[in-house]
């Protein structure tokens, strides 16, 4: 599978990482790789909190009121706003923790992201599959909404192209709410992202986008934090 580990795409060329270009390349790739915007020490503090906090566990949607991962939200939010990657007018409504490792060699097939979590259960037209995880309310907003959506993903661990890095379409979410159907046919297209310990993939949810199988028994841990706009009236995000 193609890799981008060293294409303009991920912001690495010739050896040597870079960062200008990327909010032009954002809207039309749907994803960019920014490396480097955490310390090492910053995510050593991040899996000390993860490995010891209950919530913390692989799969869980409900990090956010950590301290430090709530001061990474911020942090990674102030940079990709000077970088034109985000806008002022995002806030962090979720965090989730992905992790790989000898007793977790799970792998993702071709998908969109569609659903959000909200506060209260509201039925409005145009919202739809409600349901109830950890808790917490998740639906399936309009469109127009999920294309405000942006998530980023943050590397906590060394040897992401061995340890089922995720893999994705460029392209695909200018195609908005796509069938099953559609998004197996354009999976056929991916490409394999390799992000860097302390570097993030950001992406649109509606980029088509999958995970492999880890070639290597090493830890894989990913904090996917998700950035939301404004939302109608009497609709509002669960933080």
């Amino acid at each position: 599978m193609p890799s981008l580990e060293s294409t303009s795409q991920s912001g690495h060329k010739g050896g040597q990482y870079r960062t200008e270009g990327l909010a032009v390349a954002f809207p039309d790739d749907g994803f960019v790789i920014v490396p480097e915007l955490i310390s090492l020490q910053a995510c050593d503090e991040l899996i000390e909190t993860i490995s010891t906090t209950a919530p913390g566990k692989p799969g869980s949607r409900s990090l956010l009121g950590l301290p430090a991962v709530d001061r990474t939200a911020v942090e990674l939010q102030q940079q990709l706003i000077a970088m034109g990657l985000m806008s002022e007018a995002h806030r962090v409504v979720q965090c989730s923790l992905f992790a790989k490792g000898v007793d977790a060699t799970w792998s993702v097939t071709p998908h969109q992201d569609l659903s959000i979590p909200v506060s209260d259960r509201v039925d409005t037209p145009g919202w739809s599959g409600w349901s109830r995880k950890e808790n917490v309310w998740f639906v399936q907003p309009p469109t127009s909404v999920l294309e405000q959506l942006i998530a980023v993903r943050l590397q906590l661990d060394d040897h992401a192209s061995e340890t089922g890095p995720l893999e994705v379409v460029p392209g695909s979410h200018a195609n908005g709410r796509m069938t099953s159907a559609s998004v197996s046919q354009h999976a056929a297209h991916r490409v394999s992202c390799t992000v860097p310990r302390g570097g993030v993939l950001v992406m649109h949810p509606l980029l088509i986008h999958s995970s492999g199988k880890p070639r290597a028994s090493m830890p894989r841990r990913v904090l996917h934090y998700l950035y939301g706009p404004p939302l109608p009236a009497g609709i509002s995000w669960a933080r």
